[in-house]
């Protein structure tokens, strides 16, 4: 069984509006809506789970009812963290999956995710056991500690973007995030940072410079000229 994990739990301080940024409507829709319809519709994912934000969930609910979102089995409560957020999926699933089960963990703020991302993902998955979006970084990366300045280059090779979904079997899923807590790593950003951490190898699947990351207004206008263009694209 492949499970889609999307991660809603955030608050979204930085759009510096008064409901939560997964919640934002987009052409009288909400940004979540358009992320859970990525894997609504695609073939390979069975069921789909949100670790919402607390207060959210019933309102959650509802939208999936509106929108036909019937692959959405489980709403849980977020955490205060990244990390807590998916640490309650991993648990939540203890009675619904067995170890071999792909986990697809998303972010709900990147509504441009292609069925080709999931796809790739998956099958990394189940090849290697785990698959990150991820592409090549293409710009000048310089090291810095402030921000200010910097002195040390960092080739481009050496390093890959890495995004969301990313992909991990159920059973090294839950072991993540079960030895993190046991080893006091409690404010990681991601589930991939917390592997590296734990000193295991990541492999990476296909990303896209499209699948954009909504955590400012700026991206929410991103977001809708990306829309826009698909649509177009659609209608032809």
């Amino acid at each position: 069984m492949n499970v889609a994990l999307i991660m809603a739990g955030g608050v979204g301080e930085r759009t510096h509006q008064d409901i939560p940024k997964q919640f934002l409507n987009v052409y009288d829709k909400p940004v979540i809506i358009y992320t859970l319809e990525a894997f609504q519709q695609h073939p390979d994912v069975d069921a789909i789970m949100v670790s919402c934000i607390t207060g959210w969930e019933e309102i959650l609910w509802a939208y999936a009812k509106q929108f036909n979102m019937n692959k959405l089995r489980w709403v849980i409560k977020g955490g205060a963290t990244g990390q807590e957020t998916a640490y309650n999926g991993a648990v939540a699933l203890k009675d619904v999956c067995v170890d071999d089960d792909i986990i697809i963990q998303h972010d709900s703020i990147r509504p441009m995710v292609s069925a080709d991302i999931i796809s790739d993902c998956i099958v990394k998955a189940k090849q290697y056991g785990t698959g990150l979006a991820a592409m090549r970084c293409q710009e000048t990366i310089i090291r810095t500690k402030n921000g200010m300045f910097g002195n040390e280059n960092i080739e481009r090779w050496e390093i890959m973007r890495v995004q969301t979904p990313q992909a991990y079997k159920y059973s090294k899923y839950l072991w993540v995030h079960e030895e993190a807590l046991r080893r006091g790593i409690t404010n990681a950003v991601y589930t991939n940072t917390i592997m590296v951490d734990l000193g295991e190898t990541v492999f990476f699947s296909l990303g896209s410079d499209r699948n954009l990351k909504i955590t400012t207004l700026d991206d929410i206008d991103m977001f809708k000229a990306l829309y826009k263009t698909k649509r177009d694209e659609w209608l032809k």
